[in-house]
C-alpha cells in the first residue's frame, strides 16, 4: 500500500501496526500522520504553521524596525548563519524523531574541519582526500556514538557527551602536537582548493553557497521522513522502540543511519567552513550543540521522541539567524539573544505538548 492511498488508523493507546510498502511498522503513540482530521485544522496543527507564523513576524518586526534588515544585505547576513545551523539541525531533528540526542554535533563540526586541513597541510594532498578523510572520520564517529546507544541501552545524552568531551580534548591535543598553534591555516595553496571552494565556498549576489546545501538538504530530509518508509521506521523508533523491533523495524540500523547522519551534516558544515575561511580552529563549533537542539525543539520535534519536522526546525535555524543578526541592527543589546532562546525553547516546548496532546485526543 502506498503512502498516497493509506488508509488513516484508529489511534489507540497500546501500539498498532501499519503495512505500508515493503513492510510494517509499529505506532507506539499517536502519529499525527494517522488522524483523520480536516486539512485546514492540520495545518493549524502542524509544527510549521507556529514556527512559520513566528519566523514571519520576527521578520516584519525587524524590518519595521531596521529597515536595513530586509534589504539583500540584511536578508544575506542573516541567511548565512542560519543556513549552517540548518544542516545540521535536519540531522539533529530526524535524530530527536528517533527518540536520541547527539551532543558531539556542534565539536563535530569543528574536528572535521581540522582533520581536512592537517591531512591537507601535514602530508602535502589535495584538498578532496583531506576532504574525504574528514567524512571516513566523521562516518566513524557516528558509528562509535550509535552501536554505544544501541548496545549500552545508556541514555545518549551521555554517550554523545562522552564523545564530544573526547573529541574536544583531541582537537586541542593534536593540533597544538603539530603545528604549535591552535589554527591550521594556508591549504588555499593545495592543489584541488579553487574546485573544492565551487562547491563549499563560493557566493554569489551577497549569498553563500550553504543556502543551496540547507535547501536541498531540507527538502531530503522532508522526503525522507514523510515520504518514505524510513521516516515510518524512525517514527516508530521513537515513538516505541521495543514494539517497532517486535513486529520487524531495523531499529539498529535506523539508530546508526541517524547518529551516522547527524555526524555527516557536521561533516558538511565543517567543510563549509574550513574552504571558506582556508583554516580551521580548535574552537569551531564549541556550544553549537544546543543550539541544533533549540532549532529542532522551536520547529516542533517532541523531546520525548515520536514526533517533529525537518521543515519546522529549517524554520527553527532561520528564526536563529534572524534574530541573531537583527538584535544588534535594532539597537538592542546582544545580551538579550541567550534570553531570547531560553525564552523562545520554553514556548516551543509548551506549545509542542499542547499540539501533542490534542493530536492525541482526536479520534478517526
Amino acid at each position: 500500500m502506498t503512502a498516497s492511498t493509506r488508509k488513516p488508523i484508529r489511534m489507540r493507546a497500546e501500539p498498532v501496526t501499519d503495512e505500508t510498502a515493503g513492510g510494517s511498522v509499529v505506532v507506539g503513540s499517536p502519529d499525527d500522520r494517522y488522524i483523520r482530521v480536516g486539512s485546514v485544522r492540520r495545518f493549524f496543527m502542524s509544527p510549521e504553521f507556529g514556527s512559520g507564523a513566528a519566523a514571519i513576524i520576527i521578520f516584519a518586526g525587524f524590518s519595521i524596525a531596521a529597515p536595513a534588515f530586509a534589504s539583500r544585505a540584511g536578508i544575506g547576513n542573516f541567511l548565512d548563519p542560519a543556513a549552517n545551523l540548518g544542516i545540521v539541525a535536519i540531522a539533529v531533528a530526524l535524530l530527536m524523531v528517533g527518540g536520541e540526542f547527539d551532543l558531539s554535533t556542534g565539536v563535530m563540526m569543528g574536528s572535521t574541519s581540522l582533520v581536512t586541513a592537517l591531512v591537507v597541510t601535514q602530508l602535502n594532498t589535495n584538498v578532496w582526500f583531506g576532504m574525504l578523510a574528514s567524512l571516513v572520520f566523521a562516518l566513524l564517529i557516528g558509528l562509535f556514538n550509535g552501536v554505544l546507544v544501541h548496545k549500552t541501552k545508556l541514555p545518549s545524552f551521555i554517550i554523545t557527551l562522552g564523545t564530544m568531551f573526547m573529541l574536544w580534548g583531541l582537537n586541542y591535543a593534536v593540533t597544538t602536537n603539530l603545528t604549535n598553534q591552535v589554527t591550521v591555516s594556508g591549504i588555499s595553496g593545495y592543489s584541488g582548493y579553487n574546485s573544492a571552494k565551487l562547491i563549499f565556498g563560493s557566493s554569489a549576489g551577497g549569498f553563500q553557497v550553504s543556502l543551496i546545501w540547507w535547501i536541498g538538504l531540507t527538502i531530503i530530509g522532508y522526503l525522507i521522513l514523510n515520504r518514505s518508509r524510513v521516516g515510518n521506521w524512525i517514527m516508530a523508533v521513537g515513538g516505541n522502540s521495543e514494539g517497532a523491533m517486535a513486529v520487524g523495524v531495523p531499529v539498529a540500523r535506523v539508530r546508526l543511519g541517524l547518529f551516522m547522519g547527524t555526524a555527516v551534516s557536521a561533516w558538511v558544515v565543517g567543510q563549509l567552513t574550513v574552504i571558506r575561511y582556508a583554516s580551521a580552529t580548535v574552537t569551531t563549533g564549541i556550544g553549537a550543540e544546543f543550539y541544533f537542539i533549540i532549532v529542532a525543539v522551536i520547529g516542533g520535534c517532541l523531546l520525548t521522541g515520536g514526533a517533529g519536522s525537518v521543515v519546522g526546525a529549517s524554520i527553527g535555524a532561520l528564526i536563529f539567524g534572524m534574530v541573531q543578526q537583527g538584535m544588534p541592527i535594532a539597537g538592542l543589546p546582544s545580551e538579550f539573544f541567550k534570553f531570547f532562546l531560553g525564552a523562545i525553547l520554553l514556548i516551543a516546548v509548551f506549545i509542542n505538548l499542547y499540539l501533542s496532546k490534542k493530536a492525541k485526543a482526536v479520534k478517526s
